[in-house]
């Protein structure tokens, strides 16, 4: 049995066995993951200061006694407390020392890594000798700060590229990106993997064999070329530009962090480490105060709070889920659902076709063991939790059906009518409807009360958002049941009331129809879309519309157009008259823009725009609005289409509001969300704004009253 040293901490434990190797446990007993906070630092500085007098061990090794995580980076609620930049170069500097105290020991150190090791546990990692990784599926790395706006503070800018490299190092640093164990070790991030049984002992053993020269840690994997490359200030310069010019490409210029760590990353490498560390302190405490990452984190918190399910002692155990349609999106749902450890029913009019569904999952689970994901034993056994069928019978199990149907009315009224006959009782009927009221669906069955809808976005494994519709007469047990699926699912959950587009579709639908609308008057389809995407969106309105089908986008268009009075919209039928020219998009190569016949990817890159489309517009002459006007256009027509949702209670708070326009449909990150970006602009600002364009453009961009009200009484929404 190793010896047990005494700490005042109860965070760390730390033991010595007989050949002097002593190995620090990391262990938070108030929390489900380890973070670094200012008591985990002062935990380590503890335990540095008794291992450094100790001249009779022989080597470290870092571990953590949670089942799924070693650190998951920093504790954001002490970053959220900063209220000066000295206080997070504090943080930086502390973490920076403790660094250099690890790398300075006259002792083999080893990281043993399960589970995430995220941030700071990844940084803390890069400053020992060695790196041992689980093959666990739940072991990850990442440098994750960039997406919340900041850059890693304990060395990760200086650490990562003077071990992998400074091309593998940069797309880690600049994306967040989650790096699984198979390729860490390809590219050297880590120098072993083990089976999660063994990894303590390995690492222990790594430690005695690196302090008796048994083992000897060899990294030079990099190509000649590569070598070359990076062997010198002149040909790195270059790396840096392109690097520079990637990140503007994918940033717009949008996001203060990725250029600060570019600079970082430069500053060390050209000026040595100590010049790289002090620009990391300097650009992480100015990046903590600037209005993109304290919106992206708190973001990151309204997240959280959606991962709690208000509902949860209502909620029933979900073991079997049934989902109708094998077509894409009932796909995606059966494979969230089975890699997430629940049977799933899969559904179609034949069972070649259900067959079909349940070899997509297949292969997309397969790309995910490819690329070293997953492992092969999890990839068959998600696979063999779908079981297709062309019958309802085995639905008789299911605790939730999801309807992933064509968006009929009548027909979704035939199968929620037909399922009902098959299933429990108590079995929670869910439609993946896009706009289509829930109560007019529910009208098929003989107890509504177990009928909502649980809307999905496409591709359904990439988008984190579930948007929940509940009808005047959906039960807390349905909520609650269907609340706790999709969490399981791994979803972020945003809970809305019933109502033509629910609100994801409505804002959505409304944005969409503006471009048309931009689009008849003769705007040209590229300056759009590079206008949108400058503003922070993911993609352009036009290739959206040709992604999602131009025959799907009118049949939205109908709904909305249906339920907004003339007064409030005007509604373009530009989708609708392109639909019946065949010029649906992706899925016919031609929309907006022209596709290449022969990709068959579920998201192609265009080859150029179609020109016919402009001969279904409005206006002969093309003519495209400034930019600024552009973006004013389409973003405030979300935005107040946001705000008036939550006037007419299909929105429960804001922050539903904010997490369902930024993980359901690509809204700026940096701005926060609709109500988040009115805050931080001032209502008053954004009323003046609305209050021009209603002037030059019409009665739909008249301010909602909640707007005014604010802008009025200068309050927020966030109090």
């Amino acid at each position: 049995m190793p010896d047990r040293i005494d700490l005042s901490t109860n965070l760390l434990t730390l033991g010595i066995d007989e050949s002097g190797v002593a190995t620090l446990q990391i262990g938070d007993p108030t929390a489900s993951v380890n973070k670094i906070s200012w008591t985990m630092l002062d935990a380590f500085s503890e335990a540095l200061d008794v291992v450094e007098t100790r001249s009779d061990l022989t080597g470290l090794v870092f571990a953590s006694d949670k089942p799924e995580s070693f650190i998951a980076g920093a504790d954001l609620e002490m970053v959220k407390s900063f209220e000066i930049p000295a206080e997070a170069r504090r943080l930086s500097r502390e973490a920076h020392a403790l660094g250099t105290r690890v790398r300075d020991l006259n002792l083999p150190t080893v990281a043993a890594i399960h589970g995430s090791a995220m941030g700071g546990g990844l940084e803390l990692a890069l400053t020992c000798d060695y790196r041992i990784a689980s093959t666990a599926d739940s072991t990850k790395m990442a440098l994750p700060e960039v997406q919340l706006g900041l850059l890693p503070g304990g060395g990760g800018t200086q650490l990562l590229p003077r071990l992998v490299g400074l091309q593998q190092a940069l797309p880690l640093l600049l994306t967040g990106k989650n790096t699984y164990p198979e390729k860490a070790k390809r590219m050297g991030l880590v120098d072993t993997l083990i089976h999660p049984p063994g990894l303590v002992g390995a690492a222990q053993r790594a430690a005695r064999q690196l302090a008796d020269g048994e083992l000897n840690v060899d990294r030079d994997g990099q190509s000649w070329g590569d070598r070359l490359l990076e062997g010198n200030p002149v040909s790195r310069r270059l790396i840096y530009r392109q690097a520079a010019q990637r990140m503007e490409a994918r940033t717009h210029g949008n996001y203060p962090a990725p250029p600060r760590i570019l600079d970082a990353v430069r500053t060390g490498l050209e000026e040595g480490l100590d010049a790289g560390l002090d620009a990391e302190r300097r650009h992480f405490g100015e990046l903590v105060f600037t209005p993109e990452s304290q919106a992206m984190v708190r973001l990151f918190f309204a997240k959280q709070q959606g991962e709690e399910n208000p509902w949860a002692e209502h909620a029933r155990p979900v073991d079997t889920v049934g989902v109708l349609g094998a077509g894409l999106m009932g796909v995606g749902i059966a494979q969230v659902t089975a890699e997430n450890g629940m049977d799933v029913v899969l559904k179609d009019q034949t069972l070649e076709l259900a067959a079909s569904g349940k070899k997509k999952v297949w292969e997309a689970v397969s790309t995910q063991a490819d690329k070293g994901i997953i492992n092969s034993f999890t990839r068959d056994q998600i696979t063999e939790r779908v079981v297709p069928t062309a019958d309802y019978a085995p639905l008789h199990a299911a605790d939730l059906v999801i309807e992933a149907v064509p968006e009929d009315l009548s027909l979704k009224h035939q199968v929620f009518s037909e399922v009902e006959d098959h299933v429990a009782a108590d079995t929670v009927l869910a439609t993946n409807t896009s706009a289509l009221p829930i109560a007019d669906i529910a009208e098929a069955v003989d107890r509504p009360d177990r009928v909502l809808g649980m809307h999905y976005f496409s591709p359904v494994p990439d988008i984190p958002l579930l948007e929940i519709i509940r009808t005047d007469d959906t039960s807390d047990e349905a909520l609650a049941t269907a609340y706790e699926a999709g969490l399981a699912q791994d979803k972020t959950v945003i809970v809305v009331n019933d109502g033509p587009g629910f609100y994801t579709t409505r804002i959505l639908g409304l944005y969409m129809n503006e471009a048309l609308l931009l689009f008849d008057a003769g705007a040209d389809v590229e300056a759009v879309d590079a206008a949108m995407k400058d503003a922070g969106f993911p993609m352009g309105p036009f290739e959206l519309f040709d992604l999602v089908g131009l025959d799907v986008a009118a049949k939205i268009t109908d709904v909305m157009g249906e339920a907004l009075s003339e007064e409030r919209v005007e509604i373009s039928d530009s989708a609708g008259r392109l639909a019946e020219a065949d010029l649906l998009g992706q899925k016919t190569n031609r929309g907006f823009y022209e596709y290449d016949a022969d990709d068959e990817s579920d998201d192609k890159d265009p080859d150029g725009v179609n020109d016919a489309v402009y001969h279904y517009a409005s206006a002969p002459a093309r003519s495209t609005p400034p930019a600024e006007t552009v973006q004013d256009r389409l973003l405030l027509m979300m935005v107040n289409e946001s705000v008036r949702c939550l006037e007419d209670e299909v929105l429960r708070a804001p922050i539903d509001g904010d997490l369902g326009a930024v993980f359901g449909l690509g809204f700026p990150p940096f701005l926060g969300g609709p109500f988040r970006h009115v805050d931080r602009e001032g209502a008053g600002a954004i009323v003046n704004t609305l209050n021009r364009l209603a002037d030059q453009h019409g009665d739909r961009f008249q301010p909602a009253e909640r707007l005014r009200t604010h802008a009025s009484k200068t309050t927020l929404f966030y109090e």
